[in-house]
């Protein structure tokens, strides 16, 4: 596949996970508290499946893996805002079932093809041990969201979960600098001033 429908992918991903921070954080800052609208996570379902195909065909396993993580945790935040049952069924079963198909659909011989994820000549192991822990932190603070959500039968989004963003984001740049990806590094560039100004926002509210 040509690399400029490959990056188009990426870019129209973080497009819409940057309108999901553009919205919570509009939204936050006329109630100058932090919100978590329905279309936070509506945006961020899609997103993250446009982001998983663009791992795969970047062969970048460190990607796949932190949307793959976070995927069903959108989904349980709309159910807990009352929002996914107004979805059309064929579109909720589709949204559940599609993600699945993928990874099935990528098997050769009943196994994913490990040499090509995990032996890219284009990212060293460092890199690639760099990429995955960067995602399994951000990744964390949704695992974080979740449990903290369930525990309160409500969707909110914690200062735990802002913080953890930080510092996930600047691994994530990190590692997008030296994988020398810009659909990563302009996509969480962007990400770390509204999560510095969540985490601002509940500290203040907490004094």
């Amino acid at each position: 596949m040509k690399d400029w429908i490959i990056y188009s992918i990426g870019f129209l991903a973080q497009i819409l996970f940057s309108s999901r921070l553009i919205i919570q954080w509009v939204t936050s800052e006329k109630q100058r508290k932090v919100i978590t609208p329905t279309s936070f996570w509506t945006l961020s379902l899609i997103a993250s499946f446009l982001l998983f195909i663009y791992g795969y065909l970047r062969l970048d396993f460190a990607i796949m893996l932190g949307q793959s993580l976070t995927y069903y945790i959108y989904i349980r935040n709309l159910q807990l805002q009352g929002h996914w049952q107004k979805f059309p069924k064929m579109a909720r079963y589709s949204l559940l079932v599609v993600p699945i198909l993928v990874v099935a659909y990528y098997y050769n011989n009943n196994k994913i093809d490990i040499e090509l994820l995990f032996q890219n000549e284009v990212i060293p192991t460092w890199l690639l041990i760099l990429g995955i822990a960067a995602q399994i932190v951000f990744t964390l603070r949704f695992i974080y969201q979740w449990i903290y959500s369930e525990r309160n039968k409500l969707s909110t989004l914690p200062l735990g979960f802002w913080l953890l963003s930080l510092i996930g984001a600047f691994m994530i740049l990190s590692y997008a600098i030296m994988r020398k990806d810009p659909v990563l590094f302009v996509g969480h560039l962007f990400g770390v001033a509204i999560y510095a100004r969540n985490t601002y926002l509940i500290c203040k509210s907490d004094d």
